[in-house]
């Protein structure tokens, strides 16, 4: 799907979605509960929609209606086909889930998730007993996966910190899971432990990592998902731009780290205040920044996007893990910025900007949805007609994207 955007103001109040990043965990430490959780809001992404479907394939309850899901152990099943979709987070938590149940499994993907490093991973379920046919999807997985100690690098990714976590109960003896590097994107490592702990499970912090002891279980309870801040990003670029924007939904206690958005906008000069549970964005005085993306990877996009407006030019660094995204998101977003008329260069591990008065143009949407997303929100302010395409990526994390830009003003066709 291919979209025209026409420039028009941005203004009015926009309901987020709830948190992929806190669904995927819901879901999953809900299905392992000895009971019935309610689990709420429902989501609509994509990716959500292959965690639901991973789980069920263990034979997991998971019953959905328009207001969220209710969840259940059901029968676990030994073994099946798990399909991770473009999800990189269903895989990198499933994998281990599997591994610790004992499930012989074939696991897939589509788009880039088979070309996404999984090394890391694969090489630990095999230290700890596990048959894996492949460093890459697809794979096979054959072996109950034991306790013990979990050694990896903390800079990779922090989804592999967090599956391993969520793995740990049940597992038949106490684990470690031991960084070996600084920490990147430790919020959501923090949200992992506020999920398992949520469940009944201790999680000890250790010098060295983080303890899980054997005898432990998940206990049901019903959960409420809180709003996405990642998606909440794209309204800050559209309002810190040149809009107006209320936002509801959000929770200002969040461990998610693109919660880190408050800050970066408010540096780029946005007007924004927090009026009770609603977060208030004004157009601003924008200048470039400095950013240090190594815990805000995801934000990169709309952070760029908005770095085209802002006087003087913007550096975005420390960003290495962009390039195996859903795109090569470095070289997708520059080449969007390029094509709507906006100096760039390219770093190893960022890019700098040099911010101007972006033009209408022809926008590849990279099959990435935050590509889609952001240059979506510059179009809307830039001077003449944009195509963006592969719009239908948005479905991997936001469908009722463009809805929502519509009801805002924007004018899309």
């Amino acid at each position: 799907m291919d979209i025209k955007i026409v420039p028009s103001p941005l203004s009015g109040q926009v309901d987020i979605p709830p948190s992929k990043s806190a669904a995927h965990r819901a879901l999953i430490c809900a299905a392992l509960s000895e009971g019935t959780s309610r689990v709420e809001p429902y989501c609509t992404s994509e990716d959500i929609k292959a965690t639901a479907a991973c789980l069920r394939a263990f034979g997991m309850r998971i019953e959905e209606d328009e207001k969220g899901y209710t969840v259940g152990r059901g029968e676990r099943i030994k073994g099946g086909t798990l399909d991770f979709g473009e999800s990189g987070s269903t895989a990198r938590f499933l994998l281990p889930v599997a591994a610790a149940l004992g499930a012989e499994v074939t696991a897939k993907g589509k788009g880039r998730l088979p070309q996404r490093p999984m090394k890391v991973l694969t090489d630990l379920l095999r230290q700890h007993g596990v048959e894996v046919s492949s460093d890459n999807l697809p794979m096979t997985l054959k072996g109950k996966m034991t306790a013990g100690e979990f050694a990896l690098p903390g800079n990779i990714s922090s989804q592999y910190i967090s599956g391993l976590m969520l793995a740990a109960p049940l597992l038949d003896g106490d684990t470690e899971i031991i960084p070996t590097t600084a920490l990147e994107s430790v919020g959501y490592i923090d949200m992992t432990v506020d999920a398992v702990k949520g469940q009944g499970v201790g999680v000890e912090e250790t010098e060295k990592g983080w303890k899980i002891s054997a005898d432990q279980s998940y206990k049901p309870r019903d959960i409420k998902i809180e709003g996405d801040w990642s998606q909440a990003a794209f309204f800050m670029s559209a309002a810190a731009i040149g809009g107006d924007i209320r936002v509801h939904g959000l929770d200002f206690a969040s461990r998610q780290g693109d919660m880190a958005a408050l800050d970066v906008f408010a540096a780029f000069g946005a007007d924004i205040s927090i009026e009770g549970d609603v977060l208030h964005i004004r157009k601003g005085e924008l200048r470039g920044i400095e950013v240090n993306a190594a815990d805000i990877p995801d934000m990169v996009p709309a952070i760029a996007a908005t770095a085209a407006f802002a006087r003087g030019k913007t550096v975005i660094h420390s960003a290495e893990r962009l390039r195996i995204k859903e795109s090569d998101r470095i070289k997708t977003t520059i080449a969007a910025l390029n094509a709507l008329g906006i100096k760039t260069e390219e770093r190893p591990d960022g890019m700098m900007i040099y911010g101007g008065r972006p033009k209408g143009g022809a926008v590849d949407g990279a099959n990435d949805h935050r590509i889609v997303m952001a240059f979506s929100v510059a179009a809307a302010f830039a001077e003449g007609e944009s195509v963006i395409t592969g719009a239908e990526a948005i479905n991997k994390s936001y469908p009722e994207f463009f809805e929502d830009l519509k009801k805002l003003g924007g004018k899309i066709q």
